[in-house]
């Protein structure tokens, strides 16, 4: 899927820019859709072992500087307290 807005260049370093940040969109991309559809499964099935593994996505994602910080505490947040609930 191309996007919609590419930024044309004309600098060489430019150029080289606008190729790496796209790489690195795509990247990111497929973490953190896995992150997300890992969340939505602990979310949906409450177990223990679903939670630890969408725990350590997010952790994972955060490491990679994907989401921020705060974010990922209220997702674990959230996360642990539905665990709890429903265990």
């Amino acid at each position: 899927k191309k996007r919609l807005y590419l930024p044309v260049a004309n600098i060489k370093s430019a150029i080289k820019r606008n190729r790496q940040n796209e790489v690195r969109r795509l990247r990111n991309r497929s973490v953190r859709s896995e992150m997300r559809t890992l969340v939505k499964t602990a979310q949906d099935t409450g177990t223990a072992e679903d939670t630890t593994a969408a725990i350590k996505k997010i952790d994972r994602a955060v490491s990679k500087g994907i989401i921020h910080a705060n974010k990922a505490s209220r997702e674990k947040s959230r996360l642990q307290k539905n665990l709890n609930n429903n265990g």
